[in-house]
């Protein structure tokens, strides 16, 4: 087996070994993957953090052993800014939100073989307390991101990359798409006895899930859809108090705390 991590600010996850193809997700800095295919441009990987297969360029990727991204994903830094840098003999890098960075010694850190200086300010989710404020707070960063499909980043973020993201900063684990986390936690029976941080998932005509977002209180949803936003949320579902008109129905809602 042979195993990699991501060493831009970001890089595309597509379906096929082509730049024309549809990007199903995003890798963030730091982030490490299973290589299943090597060629002469494209690799294809599986991600350690939700198990994701696609495609991605070989460019942004840096050679790692087991070791390196299995003792990477015990230690859940992340970067607590809107935007921080890396340093390395390759120059400076913007990492966004939710960039994923191996336990920092006097803010320096390795990737496989390549030696990084962290600018800025991080986390460690393991001392991040699983709280309905700090839900809020990390969700709230993401206000007003533009929605983009496939994406993971306060550049761009689609509806369940945006629930992932809040609480992969929280060390928690959610899938990537938004029918597959509707398979997590527990059901919650009413909107009423929903708490901050639930998350609700909303469906098409056929009933298929098709769209989640994060309860606050008050009977609002923080979720991604044209940008991240916030909007009221009943039993029928999600309501849009600018266009005075629903924009999703409710399917159900899921506790996964």
């Amino acid at each position: 087996m042979s195993f990699g991590v991501c060493g831009l600010s970001m890089a595309a996850l597509r379906n096929e070994p082509s730049d024309k193809s549809e990007m199903v997700s995003q890798l963030l800095f730091g982030e490490g993957f299973e290589i299943l295919d090597a060629q002469n441009k494209w690799t294809r990987i599986q991600l350690q953090w939700d198990n994701y297969i696609g495609w991605v360029d070989n460019n942004s990727i840096i050679p790692a052993s087991f070791s390196d991204i299995d003792e990477e994903q015990k230690n859940f830094f992340y970067s607590n800014d809107f935007i921080s840098t890396v340093n390395s003999l390759s120059g400076m890098q913007c990492l966004t939100l939710g960039s994923h960075l191996p336990l920092l010694k006097k803010n320096k850190f390795k990737l496989g073989l390549v030696d990084f200086l962290f600018e800025g300010t991080s986390l460690n989710s393991s001392s991040t307390e699983h709280t309905e404020s700090n839900i809020e707070q990390i969700a709230l960063k993401y206000l007003n991101a533009p929605y983009l499909w496939g994406g993971r980043s306060i550049w761009g973020i689609d509806c369940s990359g945006f629930t992932q993201m809040v609480f992969k900063m929280l060390g928690i684990k959610l899938r990537r798409d938004a029918y597959q986390q509707a398979d997590q936690g527990n059901l919650v029976n009413f909107v009423d006895e929903a708490h901050t941080g639930d998350l609700a998932f909303l469906k098409n005509e056929e009933g298929k899930i098709i769209h989640v977002g994060i309860v606050l209180n008050k009977n609002r949803i923080i979720h991604a859809s044209g940008k991240v936003r916030i909007d009221n949320l009943d039993h029928y579902g999600i309501y849009d108090q600018q266009k005075k008109s629903y924009s999703h129905q409710l399917r159900f809602i899921k506790r996964i705390l």
